[in-house]
């Protein structure tokens, strides 16, 4: 039901002048869903302190909740089209009253960023409505209604249906795949680093909330299921930073149907906030990311940053690497070309990197996993305190070219999560221990697997020509000896 309600959605946008994307889609579908879903948990939290004998105070005004302006019904449940919206006043009412009022909750919940009150107003201050059609919009409405969020099945399948939304964002191309990293992946980042009830987790590019959401499910699943650690995962676990408007508003809602009411996610250019000031209460257990790459930083944002680059993925490497605890864990999906450029920030980078941290472990990937992106990509996974001595390589074969129709799935990847907690040699694998590195003073850590199977060497022209004159020869032979016997 929920997935063809999902489709329809989606055909009536495709009608209407103001969408004309995937973006479009989702990030209108987005803020619909999220009043619809905030009506809901207001009417569950009513109903909880009508129970107990008290008052609940609705954070929205009446005028401005689903149940009035959206869809206000009669006594049997059934739509009340007399006081319905539609057309043109339904979009007016929307665009210069409903946004307006929910964005000020920005300002009026400014000293509680936790809460989902400032939520609403940094959702309502960064996104627009796009839909043109009142017509359209009170048949967006109307379907939205149908899906229920009570329940945690509902909200399971709800966010299984958004994800897949954000993954053929990502694969429309245009800007759509800096919000998804194959999940496949995540997961196996996750398996690997294995953040547990009562750490902290962040991704400082946060996206669509892909490695948060999977690390919520990870630890959920794993955990005893108690109310103080349900409370710790719900407000004191995950954290992220985004700086674009439609990717903040994506990663809110989509680590609200995964279960989190409220998320920390706080939407700011994380690479402008002073990294020398970081202390270890701004620090994090665990560290997960894909930070966005190819961007170029203005030249003040840079200054920043100890070693200074336009690379945006090497300034958010260290900003990861400064945000980690001391004995903290991390996993960052890079482009390949860090391991080997030879540009002094990249020199630096890697240098600190080998001297602030054990990188103990590189799992270079396959062309195509990032579908759109055109790059190759390693991840590299670390642990802040130590310094770097042995590094334990795997070269990711699925055995077949990546695309489309064949995307990275889990059992691509279930022989590096298992083979990493040993890390042995073996085709795809191989270990380097820093001390002899190669190329000291480049701090080189190219993939170059010392193991593959050599191939025959190619021979020369010369004995090319030789070996087909000696078979000109035998031919020869054999047709004289036929001649004869004829």
């Amino acid at each position: 039901m929920f997935e063809q309600t999902f489709k329809n959605i989606d055909d009536v946008l495709y009608k209407d002048a103001g969408a004309d994307s995937e973006l479009d889609y989702i990030g209108q579908t987005s803020w619909v869903l999220f009043l619809k879903y905030l009506d809901d948990l207001e009417k569950d939290k009513a109903d909880a302190a009508a129970l107990e004998g008290k008052t609940y105070t609705f954070i929205l005004d009446e005028k401005y909740q689903w149940s009035h302006w959206a869809m206000p019904k009669k006594a049997d449940g059934e739509l009340d089209h007399n006081l319905a919206m539609t057309g043109p006043d339904f979009v007016q009412f929307v665009n210069t009253q409903l946004f307006p009022y929910l964005a000020e909750f920005k300002q009026k919940a400014k000293d509680n960023p936790k809460t989902i009150a400032y939520k609403i107003g940094e959702i309502f201050s960064e996104l627009g409505n796009k839909i043109q059609s009142g017509y359209n919009l009170r048949e967006i409405v109307n379907l939205v209604d149908e899906l229920p969020f009570q329940s945690s099945k509902d909200k399971h399948e709800l966010s299984h249906l958004y994800e897949t939304k954000i993954k053929n964002m990502g694969n429309a191309g245009r800007n759509g795949g800096q919000y998804y990293t194959p999940r496949p992946l995540i997961k196996a980042m996750i398996q690997v680093v294995d953040p547990k009830i009562g750490e902290t987790v962040y991704d400082g590019a946060v996206g669509s909330a892909g490695f948060l959401c999977e690390a919520y499910e990870y630890m959920y699943h794993k955990m005893k299921r108690t109310t103080s650690n349900l409370q710790t995962l719900q407000e004191q676990t995950f954290y992220g930073k985004e700086k674009k408007n439609l990717a903040y508003v994506i990663g809110v809602m989509n680590m609200i149907l995964h279960g989190i009411e409220a998320p920390n996610i706080i939407h700011i250019n994380t690479l402008t906030l002073p990294i020398r000031d970081i202390q270890e209460d701004d620090r994090y257990d665990v560290i997960l990311a894909n930070p966005p790459f190819g961007g170029k930083e203005r030249k003040e944002v840079q200054q920043n940053f100890d070693i200074k680059t336009g690379e945006t993925a090497f300034l958010f490497l260290q900003h990861f690497i400064k945000s980690l605890k001391a004995g903290g864990r991390a996993a960052i999906v890079i482009k390949n070309t860090f391991l080997s450029n030879t540009d002094n920030a990249s020199i630096s980078l890697r240098k600190y990197l080998l001297e602030t941290c054990q990188l103990h472990t590189i799992l270079d990937m396959p062309s195509g996993t990032f579908l759109g992106a055109g790059v190759k990509t390693v991840v590299l996974f670390f642990e802040k305190g130590e310094p770097t001595k042995n590094i334990w390589y795997y070269q990711l074969d699925p055995g077949r070219n990546m695309g489309k129709t064949n995307p990275l799935n889990e059992k691509d990847l279930a022989e590096f999560v298992s083979l990493q907690k040993s890390k042995p040699e073996t085709e795809q694998s191989w270990n380097l221990k820093l001390k002899d590195l190669p190329e000291v003073e480049t701090y080189d850590l190219s993939v170059k697997n010392p193991n593959t199977p050599e191939e025959a060497p190619l021979r020369a022209p010369e004995e090319i020509l030789a070996e087909i004159k000696k078979l000109d020869a035998e031919t020869n032979q054999l047709l004289t000896q036929i001649e004869e016997l004829i």
